[in-house]
């Protein structure tokens, strides 16, 4: 039977005490995490989300009736305990923060009573994660996610303080909002007032945040809730958060020194992380061209290497064939891997088809220097021993070649580097790698739509001394973009944006919009371009990312109070979920279902 907290007050957290305070009367609220009776002494070890405390309960301290009650607890009961801190008679555990002291109880209630929960509540649970999420209210109870959670909040806190210093106005931009075809799919909402129309929730405040800076309020900031109706991975959700901002009268190198002093503070003070600073540059091409990514993992080498060179007049027909149809030929080096087994070296040619390769070409030096190669018997001698030596290839490593256009090249080859850098346990938590990747393409060919789309959305400004290319070389265009990558995560990106209407007419222009159409989807926009705006630029981070790199996790999941699955639903509420047929009437909506035509077989 729970009882009242009436004449109750809390005087600290579980772990907020420690030997100082022995000698002290208190009284601790929270959860049992385990009982052990003993005969004429009972343990308790209580929990709350600041951590454990042992409990004592012996007859002649806490009286029959609240003796009696502790025999009773189970885990998962809420108590309120009264009780006097004193120095652990037993040994001292050192793998907790209140391992040198104990509560002798002289009082007990029990708050609440709990039924056997589905799974123990634990660090690092072996539970599957479909059940726990189903009841994720008992599975935010362990002390790991809590620590997630309790990090995330002091990242949203130290950033807050940050911003404020840096001159920055917290300012909230709409929810409902109006839908527009660049990006990804939105989450539309319809209107019951306006019938036949709907709202979008927003990817991003990108417009309003111009909008502010039309406004004249110079540094815009805003913890920011974001939604995009795309498939999900490790690392996205359908429901997001952004620390966004924007800047007035601001040039690259100005938002990127304001980013680097928050990264150094949010680093130093939530995980004592020093973040070295300056944080290294390096534009797409490199990236693209060293790493096989616009996101590298810089904390290992297996660098790509460029071996069209060498190879350009061998008579293997897979390299001769890529050359001759605009390609490149690349490499990497697996240092050590040379004694990998067939079977393995097979896996990972499967590995890279899953990227677009047709196949991956491999050289396998023995320790003793013999070769054993899938195309050695095309080459000359002299050829195998220029294409070894060009890899820096030495006895034990195992090379491996992509050809085919850059971009399949790239995308292998990228994805591989990673796929072995685990198998070869190069990726070490502990370590954090920034990066900016700098001067990213203005456009990017879509061959599904037959023409060139924004790599990052229209209002990227471009690089001015690439301006004269905008219509005879569109490709050859860079944009005035930096992204800030950490460990191989995009953690943020940003870019300057366009304020000269005729620079971004051109740009609509080049994106196949007639100044109509651009009109009909960003008129405010454009509109307020034409009342004086100021030279601007902005950056968003993915909070969710930063704080699962900072938390050391592998999914976003882990660091999100009430996450979705990956077919974008809650295993606990059971959102999404029908509606009542009144509610659909009020917004003029049928829902039609779609028959699925059986099969009979005969």
């Amino acid at each position: 039977m729970a009882e009242s907290m009436k004449g109750l007050h809390r005087s600290c957290r579980c772990a907020e005490l420690s030997k100082s305070d022995v000698g002290k009367d208190v009284t601790v609220m929270g959860w049992v995490q385990k009982q052990r009776n003993k005969g004429g002494i009972i343990f308790v070890d209580m929990r709350d989300r600041s951590g454990l405390l042992q409990i004592i309960f012996e007859e002649s301290d806490c009286g029959a009736e609240s003796f009696a009650k502790a025999e009773k607890l189970r885990s998962e009961f809420v108590i309120a305990v009264t009780g006097k801190v004193c120095e652990r008679e037993g040994a001292v555990n050192k793998n907790l923060a209140t391992g040198e002291i104990e509560i002798r109880a002289n009082g007990l209630r029990v708050l609440s009573e709990s039924e056997t929960p589905p799974f123990p509540i634990e660090e690092d649970s072996k539970t599957k994660e479909e059940l726990r999420l189903k009841y994720r209210y008992l599975d935010l109870r362990r002390p790991d996610l809590q620590k997630n959670l309790i990090l995330r909040s002091k990242v949203s806190t130290i950033t807050r303080q940050f911003m404020a210093e840096e001159g920055f106005l917290e300012i909230e931009t709409p929810i409902l909002n109006k839908s527009t075809p660049e990006g990804a799919r939105d989450y539309l909402v319809p209107s019951r007032v306006h019938p036949g129309n709907f709202y979008a929730l927003p990817q991003s405040p990108q417009i309003f945040k111009q909008l502010l800076m039309c406004s004249g309020y110079d540094r815009y900031f805003q913890i920011a809730r974001c939604f995009r109706d795309e498939d999900l991975r490790a690392d996205r959700q359908p429901e997001f958060t952004q620390m966004d901002m924007e800047l007035s009268f601001v040039d690259v190198d100005d938002v990127i020194d304001v980013n680097e002093r928050l990264l150094h503070k949010l680093f130093k003070e939530t995980i004592g992380v020093e973040v070295p600073l300056p944080i290294q540059r390096m534009t797409w091409q490199e990236a693209m061209d060293r790493f096989g990514s616009d996101k590298p993992d810089i904390r290992f080498g297996m660098e790509l290497n460029n071996v069209t060179d060498v190879v350009k007049d061998c008579e293997f027909v897979v390299f001769k064939g890529a050359i001759e149809n605009g390609g490149t030929v690349r490499g990497i080096n697996a240092k050590g891997q040379g004694q990998m087994p067939r079977k393995k070296i097979d896996a990972l040619v499967e590995f890279a088809k899953g990227y677009g390769a047709k196949g991956l070409a491999y050289i396998a030096i023995q320790e003793d220097g013999t070769v054993k190669s899938s195309f050695a018997k095309f080459m000359k001698e002299e050829e195998m021993s220029a294409l070894i030596k060009a890899m820096d290839g030495e006895n034990g490593d195992l090379l491996l070649f992509a050809a085919d256009k850059n971009k399949v090249v790239w995308d292998v080859l990228g994805a591989l580097r990673l796929h072995l850098a685990e198998q070869m346990d190069l990726l070490d938590k502990n370590e954090y790698k920034f990066l900016w990747v700098t001067e990213f393409p203005l456009l990017e060919w879509s061959e599904e739509e037959n023409r060139f789309t924004a790599m990052h959305h229209p209002f990227t400004m471009p690089m001015e001394e690439d301006l004269e290319f905008l219509e005879s070389d569109p490709g050859r265009v860079r944009a005035k973009a930096y992204d800030i990558v950490l460990n191989g995560t995009e953690i943020g990106g940003g870019s300057v944006r366009i304020h000269q209407n005729d620079i971004q007419e051109r740009m609509f222009a080049q994106l196949g919009f007639t100044m109509e159409q651009a009109y009909n989807q960003f008129g405010f926009l454009l509109n307020a371009f034409k009342y004086g705006v100021p030279p601007h630029a902005g950056l968003a981070y993915g909070l969710d990312r930063l704080v699962m790199l900072m938390a050391k996790m592998d999914s976003i999941r882990d660091v999100i109070a009430f996450p979705k699955i990956k077919d974008a639903s809650c295993l606990m509420s059971e959102a999404p979920n029908i509606v009542d047929e009144k509610q659909l009437e009020e917004l003029g909506i049928a829902v039609t279902v779609t028959e699925t035509e059986e099969t009979t077989e005969e």
